[in-house]
């Protein structure tokens, strides 16, 4: 597990703010299940543990601005 300060990454931010949304849309229509709240630990729930633990434990390098 990652401790500290993630690295930015300008392309993966960039792509997330660009094709993102009408990609969440689309997907939104399709599955009813998809952007609900707790869906990620009915999916896979050893990846939320992982994500949450990770997110406790690890600051984005734009937070430090906040």
């Amino acid at each position: 597990m990652k401790f500290g300060i993630r690295k930015p990454s300008i392309k993966k931010s960039f792509k997330a703010r660009t094709t993102g949304k009408a990609k969440r849309k689309v997907k939104k229509v399709s599955s009813p299940g998809y952007g609900k709240k707790g869906a990620g630990w009915v999916k896979d729930p050893k990846k939320a543990a992982y994500n949450k633990g990770y997110k406790k434990t690890t600051a984005s390098f734009w937070d430090i601005f906040k």
